[in-house]
């Protein structure tokens, strides 16, 4: 069992993503001229920010937000939650060279802290993949961990030293409730789950985590969560986990100090450190 602070039985971060309209521009640049589809993330950004705001109180949590959106941090900011950096305009990562991947983060690493007076630690891929070196381009940038790959349970290291907390699409809320009609998206697949069915998932992963002492990693949209109804999921979520003996709530920062405070490097033939090894 994971070694948590004051003998905690597992870790629990809630993260936040506040893309906005970034993310529709990204997945289909089309809707440019879209208002009405736009209007999703305008949502988001207003009423979904504000009842993910009350649903956290008291919780901390790490909010990942593209440099075009660091006007849009400050009430999460000055509530206490932390700010990490989710490229500068949600740029889809696979069309990028390394180069162009390291110029997204650096903007974003700069419109962030000339909002909140503080350099993000943590970042979080928009969309795409990562080219081979970013891992090792992004401590320079000032960021020292990661919320991007899902390669195990547990954080891990990379090569860099950079630390890894990995996430799993069904701790997220955009598989299950993302959608709009015209454009689709996702396009060709359906969504809006019954919320009871999802909440129900959540609640069974998070007993197995706590079972066997993991990092849970919960993943957060405000215009998918943070509709009337849905906001209620994270409510009886946290309500469950506050039940549970040891349980520690922390920031994305807080859980990759720990992990680099307790731990020198992976265990041997971790997945990373193998993956490491064929592409270098």
């Amino acid at each position: 069992m994971a070694p948590w602070p004051d003998e905690a039985r597992c870790a629990v971060l809630i993260t936040v993503d506040l893309d906005a309209e970034l993310a529709i521009l990204a997945a289909d640049p089309s809707t440019r001229d879209r208002v009405k589809t736009l209007s999703v993330g305008g949502y988001g950004a207003t009423r979904g920010v504000q009842r993910l705001l009350g649903a956290l109180d008291g919780v901390p949590s790490t909010w990942f937000v593209p440099g075009r959106n660091a006007g849009l941090v400050r009430e999460a900011h000055q509530a206490g939650h932390e700010i990490a950096n989710h490229g500068h305009a949600h740029e889809d990562f696979d069309p990028l060279d390394l180069a162009g991947q390291l110029d997204a983060v650096r903007r974003g690493q700069d419109a962030l802290a000339a909002a909140t007076g503080t350099l993000p630690r943590g970042f979080r891929t928009p969309a795409g993949e990562w080219k081979p070196g970013l891992a090792a381009g992004l401590p320079a940038l000032g960021v020292d961990w990661s919320s991007s790959w899902r390669g195990d349970d547990l954080p891990y290291f990379h090569p860099s030293g950079l630390v890894e907390i990995p996430l799993h699409h069904e701790l997220e809320d955009h598989p299950a409730f993302m959608f709009n009609l015209d454009p689709p998206f996702p396009a060709g697949q359906s969504r809006i789950a019954p919320y009871a069915a999802v909440l129900e998932n959540w609640i069974q992963e998070f007993d197995a985590y706590h079972r066997f002492g993991l990092c849970y990693v919960l993943r957060l949209q405000p215009e998918v969560i943070g509709t009337p109804g849905r906001i209620g999921l994270l409510r009886s979520l946290l309500a469950v986990m506050r039940e549970r003996p040891g349980v520690w709530f922390a920031t994305g920062s807080q859980v990759a100090d720990h992990w680099r405070a307790t731990r020198t490097g992976n265990e041997p033939g971790h997945p990373a450190d193998v993956f490491a090894e064929l592409t270098s």
